[in-house]
């Protein structure tokens, strides 16, 4: 049986937030350092959506600037990090983790942060032009690993031979 987080509002996003992390780290569990490079769709003009390689850095470098953006609206100043990209499937997963642990910190770091906020001005304004607060950040954020897990699961699908790239993922 799974154990949840006691926290409210802030345990359920974590809980949530993990849940995405591990099915993810499922689904890529079996990806050959091979098949983690290989370049499945040429078509897209989105180089962050070519391969589960660089669907996984993009995945990596955003879970870890959701915590930037929401330090820096704490007042904590803080730069973004570079993306990193790897050549294993084992070091993504490692840093999948990492990057989990680094969310999981900020709610440690701010227990008592304030989730919802009505107010736009004091909403987060994110370094793609989004406004967000806290909540809906981290929903994004769950909602942003399920769907490149979904496009990775296609991408696996086309390697093995099941399906075509004839609609865009």
């Amino acid at each position: 049986m799974r154990e949840f987080r006691n926290n409210g509002a802030i345990g359920a996003i974590l809980d949530e937030y993990e849940k995405a992390v591990i099915e993810l780290d499922k689904v890529i569990s079996d990806v050959t350092n091979n098949e983690l490079i290989k370049i499945i769709d040429n078509e897209t003009t989105n180089s962050d959506c070519k391969s589960i390689q660089t669907i996984l850095t993009h995945l990596i470098r955003a879970g870890n600037i959701y915590v930037l953006e929401v330090r820096k609206m704490l007042g904590e100043e803080i730069e973004y990090t570079e993306r990193k990209i790897f050549q294993t499937t084992r070091e993504y997963q490692s840093e999948l983790k990492i990057m989990f642990e680094n969310n999981e910190k900020l709610f440690k770091d701010y227990p008592n942060i304030e989730l919802e906020e009505t107010n736009n001005e004091k909403k987060i304004l994110t370094k793609w032009n989004q406004q967000y607060d806290v909540e809906q950040l981290f929903e994004h954020a769950i909602v942003h690993i399920l769907k490149h897990r979904r496009q990775i699961e296609k991408f696996k699908q086309i390697m093995s031979g099941k399906t075509s790239l004839q609609h865009r993922i």
